[in-house]
């Protein structure tokens, strides 16, 4: 387990993402790998008001109903991390003070409980001053509402500049930063990120840890590639600078008889301060993820990764 912080929250070291529930897995799929989730030991579940508003039909918020009804069926709310988020639903854009209550009220009746653990600020908004923006996530810690405020997709300097407005005004500051980082790209965290969440004594919570599935396995060069809702995006990393990657962890996962995507698991999860976040659409899917538990990569297998992806441009 991984504290986040000084909340005296502690988080299994695989957070499992709530993107796919209600648009690539349905509900009673969604129930299953949530159960299996929890049986194979996670606690740590990740949503955005956002899931899934870009499915026909959809308005944003169908993720989160779905956790709500199944905390609601197994109960023991208080076993559960649950993050969430606010700021890029489509009908409740930005990061004013009277979007972020409204829209943590809203993520609180869908959700189906008191209180939200980890509520994210979805994107950084610099339009709306950070007094602003801080002042109104303090109100909700204050009010029991929140016990942990974060943020994703911010750059270091809008995240050190947010730390020192709540440091001055007294207000809870960001103590766990959502961003993209997995093998191949690696960069956007290492450069300046990760050495501000390090010195703060803030958990990075890395999002997109598979590459869009392409650090499964499944999407490789020359292969008759597998039909996928991510197919496209993974499609950006198979170039020939990227094969040493799936050559390496072929070789390590092979080593120690696990998927290839616990092998990229197990990397970042060597990371200091770093919990992968990763998603599946079956329970086979999950079992892969589950696997990266019992591998614990050595120094040399460690190097050997680094020395195959540092030098590739993020994509």
């Amino acid at each position: 387990m991984i504290g986040l912080g000084a909340s005296g929250l502690e988080v299994y070291e695989l957070c499992l993402g709530g993107n796919v529930f209600g648009w690539t897995a349905d509900e009673v799929t969604s129930f299953n790998l949530l159960d299996a989730y929890i049986d194979g030991g996670g606690n740590f579940i990740d949503t955005a008001d956002t899931y899934s508003q870009w499915m026909d039909g959809h308005v944003g918020g169908e993720s989160e109903a779905i956790i709500g009804r199944w905390l609601s069926r197994r109960g023991r709310r208080d076993t559960i991390v649950l993050a969430t988020k606010v700021g890029k639903l489509q009908t409740a854009p930005g990061l004013t003070a009277a979007n972020i209550t409204a829209a943590a009220e809203a993520s609180l009746r869908r959700l189906q409980t008191d209180y939200i653990d980890v509520y994210y600020a979805h994107v950084d908004d610099p339009t709306v001053p950070l007094e602003e923006t801080l002042a109104a996530f303090d109100a909700l810690v204050a009010a029991g509402k929140v016990r942990l405020v974060g943020a994703s997709n911010y750059d270091a300097s809008r995240l050190v500049e947010a730390l020192k407005v709540a440091r001055r005004d007294g207000l809870a500051p960001y103590g766990v930063l959502q961003t993209h980082y997995n093998l191949v790209h690696r960069h956007e965290y290492e450069d300046e990120l990760a050495g501000v969440c390090v010195r703060e004594n803030i958990v990075c919570v890395a999002y997109s840890a598979l590459a869009d599935g392409f650090l499964t396995g499944k999407y490789r060069r020359g292969a008759t590639l597998p039909s996928s809702e991510r197919l496209e995006d993974a499609s950006l990393y198979l170039t020939p600078e990227h094969e040493p990657v799936l050559e390496a962890l072929d070789e390590l996962a092979a080593a120690h008889q696990v998927s290839v995507a616990a092998a990229a698991l197990a990397w970042l999860s060597a990371r200091r301060g770093v919990v992968p976040l990763a998603s599946a659409r079956t329970l086979d899917q999950l079992g892969d993820l589950l696997e990266f538990q019992r591998l614990r990569l050595s120094a040399e297998e460690i190097d050997l990764l680094d020395s195959r992806t540092a030098v590739l441009a993020d994509v």
